[in-house]
């Protein structure tokens, strides 16, 4: 199968931290993948450099192929773990702005993910709470035809509610020819939508696997093994 994403003895520094330690590992295309950990374990520092914000210390990062730069940002959408919309905005002028963007975006496809989401083009972004602010990230995200799509923690600090449509989105909308990235801690709540699952804990990989393999080789929920793994 292919591989959309090839990490080969990644490292990222930051004076004297060392973010990320030779990380090496392949995302096949049409899975869909968990990066797991808690904070400070590495997972912005890893999507940055796959999203090209940052640049790598050492080693080599291939998406489709292809070196980070135009054209990898042209194929991944990025969800980022923040609010990455103007305030003034409506959902009408984010939406036209993802339109005269991206050359990828399906207006159609974004209008479904709003009726789902229960948001309307009227609303204005400064009125939104947390959980309608994410659910309107992740429509446009999703709503761009993209090979890669790496979303940074999609159901953080959102409720219940909001946390089942984000998780229900992302079922029903996600393209099998993509490869999608999912960095979380939340991982009860997510685990069963992930094909293969990374553990990272110091920038360093110390478990990775089919999810379902592992829950089988351990006898164990992928959140028990995170439990295992990072509470001393």
């Amino acid at each position: 199968m292919k591989h959309m994403v090839e990490i080969r003895n990644l490292t990222k520094t930051y004076f004297t931290k060392r973010a990320l330690n030779n990380i090496n590992l392949n995302i096949e295309e049409g899975k869909v993948v968990g990066i797991l950990g808690p904070n400070g374990s590495g997972k912005t520092t890893l999507i940055k450099i796959l999203t090209g914000l940052l640049r790598q210390s050492k080693g080599e990062v291939l998406i489709d192929g292809h070196k980070v730069g135009t054209y990898t940002k042209s194929i991944v959408s990025y969800l980022p773990d923040r609010n990455f919309l103007y305030t003034w905005m409506t959902v009408k002028d984010a939406f036209m702005f993802y339109k005269d963007f991206y050359r990828d975006f399906d207006e159609g496809k974004f209008k479904e993910l709003l009726d789902f989401m229960q948001l309307e083009m009227d609303m204005k972004i400064r009125t939104l709470s947390k959980g309608m602010h994410e659910k309107l990230n992740l429509a446009l995200v999703l709503s761009r035809n993209a090979k890669l799509y790496v979303l940074d923690e999609p159901i953080a600090g959102v409720d219940p509610v909001a946390r089942d449509q984000i998780l229900d989105a992302i079922i029903n909308n996600y393209n099998e020819k993509s490869s999608m990235l999912i960095t979380t801690h939340l991982v009860r709540d997510m685990e069963n939508i992930f094909d293969d699952v990374v553990f990272l804990k110091n920038g360093e990989i110390v478990l990775e696997g089919n999810a379902e393999v592992l829950r089988e080789e351990k006898g164990k929920r992928i959140d028990e093994i995170y439990k295992e793994i990072f509470v001393v």
